[in-house]
């Protein structure tokens, strides 16, 4: 359901990734758990600017973050990632869908 700004869950979750900074943070973590420190190191931006994404990416629901002490860490959520895997693997069913009734269409079956 959509909240008050008009994008949803979903919605969120492809805005985060539509940026490639973001999806190479979302890569990174896939490998396992990181400190925000590591997750900045090898990116070409500030660790605020690194910050700014991360939050994006937690908003989105994508990552979680946890501070323990002076470290915060930051970890895939896969809910949202698989939410969102559901929705393109239904778009490339239902055009393969049509595909297939097009390809018979045009054997003459």
């Amino acid at each position: 359901m959509p909240d008050r700004s008009g994008v949803d869950d979903l919605g969120r979750v492809f805005h985060a990734l539509a940026d490639p900074s973001r999806r190479a943070i979302v890569a990174r973590l896939v490998g396992g758990p990181a400190a925000v420190k590591a997750v900045a190191e090898p990116l070409a931006m500030s660790l605020q600017a690194v910050m700014e994404h991360l939050k994006v990416l937690e908003d989105a629901g994508v990552i979680s973050t946890e501070k323990v002490g002076r470290v915060r860490s930051c970890r895939i959520e896969p809910v949202a990632l698989r939410a969102a895997e559901r929705w393109l693997t239904g778009q490339r069913t239902d055009a393969e869908r049509q595909l297939d009734r097009l390809d018979d269409y045009l054997k003459g079956k």
